[in-house]
């Protein structure tokens, strides 16, 4: 048996915490992972992960072995995949971390029921969970996401940029009044997501502007949520003007400044730069793309 199918027995063993699930996935027994691992800790003179009756952890070796070994296989299957994968073959699975509320669940969920319907082939995982992720990590394949991004040697594809607005439910406005100005907002009730720093710029006067941080009983990172929370007279909340138009039009909300402009946030599609990508990743950015082009949040 070669030192490489002892390595992947200890990231399958490091990756899901346990040698009873390492040997469910591998087929084999637990005792001969056990031997496995016993050989590969001989040959590299460390241990590399510490085991209880009760518990195990990975060493300060195992971690930084897990981690490198984890990038190295992640490079092989995807050369391997590739390999296999002629020209006109546009299958296999597509990992996508997304932003979630109307954006995420309602119009790129839309265009990606389309994308399937397009190509049946590929699989889709589609996870909304808002935590940053790491794509060199290996765990997604493509992130939607808004705001400004950390430099790094990704491809970051500018999809729209969202204008974004102040809104109140008429009721909470009649009793609590109506702020005149952006720093008033620290006596209010402001829903807030992951920015409680809210930078305005006066729509009239270039030079002017103001930054509050605004705080509130309530703080929620989904979207549809904030927007609920805001018709049922909470506060005072950030949203795009795109969440609220049905909204706006039943006076369920309005907008509270007029002079007052929050800052625009664009929506990226995030992806590796990768000679080995995959066919499949290729389709999928070039659909995305050609979509946004095509005005989707006016379809």
């Amino acid at each position: 048996m070669s030192q490489l199918d002892d390595l992947k027995a200890f990231v399958i063993i490091a990756k899901h915490g346990s040698f009873t699930k390492a040997a469910e996935i591998l087929g084999c027994s637990r005792s001969h992972l056990s031997k496995q691992l016993n050989l590969l800790e001989t040959q590299l003179g460390v241990s590399l992960i510490t085991r209880t009756t009760r518990a195990q952890r990975l060493t300060e070796q195992g971690q930084l072995l897990f981690n490198q070994c984890q990038l190295a296989f992640n490079t092989l299957d995807t050369a391997v995949q590739m390999t296999m994968e002629q020209a006109h073959q546009l299958k296999g699975n597509i990992n996508i971390n997304c932003v979630g509320g109307y954006l995420g669940e309602d119009i790129i969920a839309k265009l990606i029921a389309r994308f399937i319907q397009k190509y049946p082939d590929i699989r889709v995982n589609l996870d909304f969970s808002s935590e940053r992720v790491d794509l060199l990590s290996g765990q997604f394949d493509v992130v939607f996401r808004m705001g400004k991004l950390p430099d790094s040697g990704l491809i970051a594809r500018k999809l729209m940029t969202i204008t974004n607005g102040l809104f109140a439910s008429p009721n909470y406005l009649k009793k609590y009044g109506s702020p005149a100005m952006p720093d008033e907002l620290i006596r209010h009730q402001c829903i807030t997501g992951s920015i409680n720093h809210w930078l305005f710029q006066h729509g009239k006067k270039a030079n002017v502007s103001q930054e509050v941080v605004v705080s509130g009983a309530i703080r929620c990172k989904n979207g549809r949520v904030i927007k609920n929370m805001a018709i049922a007279n909470n506060g005072i909340a950030r949203l795009p003007f795109y969440y609220c138009q049905e909204e706006l039009k039943a006076q369920q909300l309005v907008s509270v400044f007029e002079d007052w402009k929050l800052a625009d946030t664009p929506l990226y599609l995030i992806y590796h730069k990768d000679h080995f990508q995959a066919q499949r990743l290729k389709v999928f950015v070039d659909f995305i793309v050609t979509e946004f082009s095509r005005g989707v949040m006016a379809q």
